[in-house]
């Protein structure tokens, strides 16, 4: 069973250059969660999945902590969601800059960890 958890939307302040972490930029995150919702399936009851807005509260906090590499951004996400729901199977998080700094036209770089 999956829950996704697509495209939330940050500003932060990530980056290497300098310009990046006085301006910030735009990001998404988005996360592909195994998990046993069985019991809630059953029951109706919210206890028996993964909170949604637990979850978002999660990431905007790591979101909020400048670090140079998205790398580490999605590998501290990781950790936090994993370790307030153990009962996850499973993650999956992608982190997308916006509109990165490079000398050319790109849409976003992602980068994707699993746990």
């Amino acid at each position: 069973m999956k829950i996704l958890l697509e495209r939330m939307r940050f500003h932060a302040f990530h980056g290497v250059m300098p310009e990046e972490t006085i301006v910030g930029g735009e990001y998404e995150v988005s996360i592909d969660l195994d998990v046993d919702f069985t019991n809630a399936m059953e029951t109706d009851d919210l206890d028996g999945t993964i909170n949604y807005a637990i979850v978002f509260d999660l990431v905007k906090e790591e979101m909020r902590t400048p670090s140079k590499l998205i790398e580490h951004v999605a590998g501290r996400i990781l950790k936090s969601v994993k370790q307030h729901f153990p009962q996850i199977e499973a993650i999956e998080v992608r982190v997308s800059k916006l509109n990165p700094p490079v000398m050319g036209d790109m849409a976003q770089a992602t980068v994707v960890v699993n746990g």
